[in-house]
């Protein structure tokens, strides 16, 4: 790298933030990592009719929950402060002021019934419907009226923008990273808004001047921004930063499950998975949306699996340590096209991460959910059943909701077992099975009830496929589960005898 690397996220305030945008973050956190660079988080809040009190803080406690560092931003501080454009105001003016006097951008005074008027004009000649270089020569701008006038507009005090002026014909190329050469023909491109009626700048010229001021090498963002990246490689020119103008990189969009179009909330609503990082509530509709933490996904499981939609390591490897993303990352990996979001690959991904985690510590996490459900038992069980059930489930939450036959007797026995499986004299099989359990201890192990079971059909002439399902739905209700003889050896006989004689009771009354 011939420049320390310096990337920056930066996100509107203006809603929750998409899982897409957690993404964009994420890449350029493993780059930056991976370069010994620093991670900047800078607020680009210019448009303040579409600020969304609270976006801002939700947007820091999403990247701090799945792993992504800032060490420089709007808590963090820096030598580049503030790291809010709205509080960046006062400097944009200056370098839009400063293209005007190199007659690279004007002043446009037009209305928006003048602007309106123009677009239908256009399009009746079947013309494009944009201020550019043909166009803007028939409007009210300092290029068409007097400097006399001008000046006497702006001492009035009436609105005005100032615009970029684009020469008519001229290509503009570039470099992006992932997609290789882009070339655009100025032509294909309008005179951009840079600085607002308001004084407030517009995100192309804000966002070039604040890329330059903070050092940023590389600009990694969504696809999305493509079309405005040549737009902004003259505004670097314009402003004789072309020189140090940052490499960039346009990520791929993340698209729906079905891959025909960008991965939406209706998506997320449609087919019932998240789209934002936490859990957003609208205060001025009430709607409510969910956030992968709250809906039980551990954040490394998030950012493995963000970080896999649209970035291919070298090999195989599928499950990666942050450390290890760091790593292995490379912008070079990553895809041109778009990434579809797969839900069951999500799911895989948290059931992975689960399966790793210490006992004790999904113990901790799903101990009110035990305590709220009123189940009096002690840690030592619990992790037994966690134990057994999280190969069966994806969520830490699940091991008990899913594994509720071990803290309850079953009420309910599974039909579709009964109805296939459920013979004239299963009621006597079990009840017979029972008093063999009952020769042994509470504290037998589940060999010694699986060889008991064992020897039990064999006596009996039964073949051990036949009884053992219904054994299982005797004493837990369910046809599938935990693997039958920990669970078993966990419940004790006790319970185990009680609970066969209570279902050969139930079950023979259904079926009678």
């Amino acid at each position: 790298m011939d420049r320390p690397v310096r990337v920056r996220f930066a996100p509107s305030p203006t809603g929750p933030l998409h899982i897409g945008g957690v993404r964009t973050a994420l890449y350029n956190y493993l780059f930056a990592k991976k370069h010994n660079g620093t991670m900047i988080l800078r607020l680009e809040d210019t448009d303040q009719t579409r600020f969304v009190p609270g976006a801002e803080e939700y947007i820091k406690k999403s990247l701090e929950w799945v792993g992504i560092e800032i060490q420089e931003g709007p808590d963090q501080g820096g030598p580049h402060a503030p790291y809010r454009q709205s509080e960046r105001k006062p400097m944009y003016r200056q370098y839009a002021e400063g293209l005007i006097e190199k007659g690279l951008a004007y002043y446009a005074f037009d209305t928006a019934e003048e602007l309106d008027e123009m677009r239908k004009r256009l399009e009746a000649s079947k013309m494009q419907a944009a201020y550019d270089s043909v166009s803007r020569m028939s409007m009210k701008n300092s290029l068409t009226l007097s400097a006399e006038e001008v000046k006497l507009r702006i001492d009035r005090g009436d609105d005005y923008v100032i615009r970029i002026k684009l020469p008519r014909k001229e290509e503009v190329r570039f470099h992006d990273v992932i997609r290789g050469w882009v070339v655009v023909s100025t032509t294909q491109m309008d005179d951009k808004v840079l600085l607002k009626g308001d004084g407030m700048p517009t995100y192309h010229l804000a966002n070039v001047v604040d890329d330059y001021l903070m050092g940023i090498s590389h600009v990694i963002r969504g696809e999305e921004w493509l079309p405005s990246a040549p737009l902004h490689v003259m505004l670097y020119r314009f402003l004789g930063w072309e020189d140090v103008m940052p490499q960039f990189a346009h990520l791929p969009l993340l698209l729906k499950p079905e891959g025909n179009g960008k991965l939406s909330k209706r998506d997320g609503d449609r087919l019932g998975f998240p789209v934002f990082p936490l859990n957003w509530e609208d205060d001025k509709t009430g709607e409510k949306s969910s956030g992968y933490k709250e809906s039980g996904y551990f954040p490394e499981a998030v950012a493995n699996m963000l970080a896999l939609l649209g970035w291919h390591p070298s090999n195989n490897q599928e499950l990666f340590t942050m450390d290890e993303l760091i790593e292995a990352f490379s912008l070079e990996k990553v895809s041109k096209s778009g990434a579809k979001f797969d839900l069951n690959k999500a799911l895989w991904f948290n059931q992975q991460y689960l399966q790793m985690k210490p006992t004790s510590e999904v113990y901790e996490m799903i101990k009110p959910l035990v305590d709220s459900l009123g189940y009096d038992v002690c840690q030592e069980y619990v992790e037994s059943v966690i134990s057994m059930m999280r190969e069966k489930v994806q969520f830490a939450k699940d091991t008990i909701l899913q594994g509720k036959y071990f803290f309850e007797a079953p009420s309910e026995y599974d039909k579709q077992v009964i109805e296939k499986k459920w013979t004239a004299d299963m009621n006597t099989h079990l009840v017979e099975l029972s008093s063999e359990f009952e020769k042994l201890t509470d504290s037998d192990s589940p060999e010694n009830f699986e060889s008991t079971f064992k020897q039990f059909c064999e006596t009996k002439s039964l073949k051990t496929g036949n009884l053992l399902q219904p054994l299982r739905v005797a004493v837990s209700g369910e046809g599938t589960g935990a693997p039958i003889w920990e669970m078993i050896a966990l419940l004790g006989k006790e319970e185990v005898i009680h609970r066969i004689k209570s279902a050969s009771n139930k079950i023979s009354f259904s079926i009678a």
